[in-house]
């Protein structure tokens, strides 16, 4: 799924959100690939986030792009909150 795919979501972000914690969904148009690999990488690996990382990097990615979009108040269920969000890409960015 490419980026603008997800972004066009609804809820935005979700379909990245789903791969990484296993919950598939179905969206107009959109079917997720994979879905029977892709889909609960946390679930695969035993609930070790560290195994999860790709997935994680681009749904904070997507989530990045939806608050420069509609700015750090718009908000999604499937994105932690603008400020935090930040916080935690600069964690990641750190090896923290």
């Amino acid at each position: 799924m490419g980026m603008e795919e997800a972004l066009n979501a609804d809820p935005p972000c979700h379909p990245l959100a789903c791969a990484i914690q296993g919950t598939l969904r179905v969206y107009p148009a959109i079917i997720l690939p994979s879905a029977k690999t892709a889909s609960d990488c946390i679930q695969r690996n035993s609930y070790k986030e560290d195994k999860c990382q790709s997935q994680i990097d681009e749904l904070y990615k997507c989530c990045n792009l939806f608050y420069q979009r509609h700015g750090d108040d718009a908000k999604t269920v499937s994105c932690p909150k603008a400020n935090l969000l930040r916080l935690k890409m600069k964690q990641r960015s750190q090896g923290v």
